[in-house]
Formats: C-alpha cells, sequence, structure tokens
C-alpha cells in the first residue's frame, strides 16, 4: 500500500487512490479514520508560502479531525482550505478551543466522569485547532483550574460542570448578532463586506452591516434589531449623523460599541476622540487586525 505525508499533520500514512481523491488513512487529523484529499491539491498546498501554511494548515487539520470524530466524511481540495480558516465557525479564541475540547471529551464519554484517553497528546492539539501542544497544554490546564475537567495522566474527565457546558454549546455554539452602522457609503460597504465580516464572525458574532439611508432618503436604522444586537460596531467615516445617534441609541440600551474610523476623518470628528477611543485606520488589513485586537480583550 503507497505511504504518503499527510500535508496537515505531517504523519506518513497509508493512502488509497478512489477516483479523483486520495483517502488518507489513520493519521493525526483522523485517528482510526480517514478523510479524501483531491489529487490535484498538493502541488498548490506544498507552494504555498511558509507564513500561509503555518496559519493554515493546522486549521485544516482541526476541522478534519472535528469532522471526523463526528462521523462526516470529509472530501478537500486545496480550494477549501481558506473558507475553512476564515469560517465564522472555525474557533478563534481560548474560550471557544476550549469549548471544542469540552465537545470532544463529551462525544466520546456516556456520563460526567468517563475517562476518555488521548494518546499521543503532542499529536491532538489539532482537537482546539492549536498551532501547537503548548497551545493544548495551556487550554487543559484552564478547563482544569475552572474544574470543567480532570486530567489524569492521558485520561481526561469531564467534571459535571464541564458536561453541562459541553451539552450546552454541542453541536456549534449560537453566534451572537453584531450590528455594523455604516454611512450610506457603496465603496466603505463593500470593503466592510469582503475583507472585514469574517474577521468579526470568527469571535463568536454573527454581522450584518446596516447602512443609513443616504440625506436625500427617508428612513433609518431598524432601531429594533439594533436592540437585539449584542454588539454594535459604529463607522464614523462620513460623519454620519445616523451612525452617531443608532450607536448612541445602543450605548443607552447597554450594548457595547466598538468605534472605528478612516484616518483621512479621524480629526474631524463631532465628539472627541478620548471620549470615544475609536480604532483609526489606514486599510482594510490594519482594521481586521485592530478588530481582532480589541475583540481578544
Amino acid at each position: 500500500m503507497t505511504k504518503k505525508h499527510c500535508l496537515f499533520c505531517d504523519a506518513i500514512v497509508p493512502i488509497e487512490r478512489e477516483g479523483e481523491y486520495d483517502r488518507y488513512l489513520d493519521c493525526s487529523c483522523s485517528p482510526a479514520g480517514f478523510y479524501f484529499l483531491h489529487k490535484d491539491s498538493y502541488d498548490v498546498i506544498n507552494a504555498l508560502p511558509h507564513a500561509a501554511k503555518r496559519d493554515l494548515l493546522h486549521v485544516v487539520s482541526g476541522y478534519i479531525r472535528e469532522k471526523t470524530d463526528c462521523g462526516e466524511q470529509v472530501y478537500l481540495s486545496s480550494g477549501d482550505l481558506d473558507s475553512i480558516a476564515g469560517s465564522p465557525k472555525t474557533p478563534v479564541t481560548i474560550e471557544d478551543k476550549g469549548n471544542r475540547l469540552l465537545q470532544f471529551l463529551y462525544r466520546n464519554s456516556e456520563s460526567p466522569g468517563d475517562p476518555v484517553t488521548i494518546h499521543p497528546l503532542s499529536a491532538s492539539y489539532n482537537l482546539t485547532y492549536s498551532p501547537n501542544l503548548q497551545e493544548l497544554v495551556y487550554i487543559i490546564d484552564k478547563l482544569g483550574s475552572e474544574q470543567l475537567l480532570i486530567r489524569e495522566g492521558m485520561n481526561f474527565r469531564l467534571t459535571q460542570q464541564g458536561w453541562n457546558e459541553a451539552a450546552a454549546s454541542a453541536g456549534g455554539k449560537k453566534l451572537k448578532p453584531c450590528s455594523v452602522l455604516l454611512p450610506a457609503n457603496d465603496e466603505l460597504t463593500a470593503m466592510w463586506q469582503e475583507n472585514l465580516l469574517t474577521t468579526i464572525g470568527q469571535y463568536g458574532y454573527l454581522p450584518s452591516v446596516l447602512n443609513h439611508p443616504a440625506a436625500n432618503v427617508s428612513g433609518q436604522y431598524p432601531l429594533e434589531q439594533l436592540a437585539d444586537s449584542k454588539l454594535i460596531i459604529a463607522d464614523l467615516t462620513g460623519r454620519s449623523a445616523g451612525v452617531y445617534f443608532a450607536a448612541g441609541y445602543a450605548l443607552g440600551l447597554g450594548i457595547p460599541v466598538i468605534w472605528t474610523v478612516h484616518s483621512s476623518g479621524a480629526a474631524q470628528l463631532d465628539v472627541q476622540l478620548h471620549d470615544i477611543r475609536p480604532l483609526v485606520w489606514d486599510t482594510a488589513d490594519e482594521l481586521a487586525v485592530l478588530i481582532r485586537q480589541k475583540l481578544t480583550k
């Protein structure tokens, strides 16, 4: 039987050709299981820059492990990597990664206190979509200190509290509604939709863009949708009175607001910068980094 390196966990494992796909058997991505990779994907993935491989491959390994552990068949091609890494369902924060470990233990035990063996642990950091063993160990220690699990060597047991939390989040964590308030500016709206909504979604939110009508068009932001939001992001580029009003309305309801503004308009704001502390940005990539930093605090 032919053997190959798994591109995502680097294990050397048996493969079987099935049509246009190679079937990888029993690698760290799917212990005692398998997944399929399209035969035309190798050159594309191997040609990725080192930085892209560092950011993508461990995430795909985590995706394969979670899906196959849930009993799903996984067929991949090189074109799937970015969409997997950018999916709102892919965990990014330590909290969400910890939830994935709790869910794994929940799926593989019958009741609180049942032992689940994870071996070798050094090849299992994909359980939390982590880039290395160090992060997995940190997550395990954190969950232990929160009395959600008990570790005894390679055996892990959910406490009653851990069992309850895993049961509540089984099947995926519900995304929290988030409203992004923008002025009537097609270019700005396109930038947010194409570059930033996915970033927000990775932190447990379901973002939707709300544009305030232009000055010569009647209408306003839907206040009911604002009231249902768990987070508001208000971009003050262009000094839209509607954005100010809607964000102020949300603040009055106790909803947290993240303010943003393009650097070209920061000096012309109708409020003092130190009062709202907006994220001042020049490019979409820079704003994405600032939003990540804000949402991980």
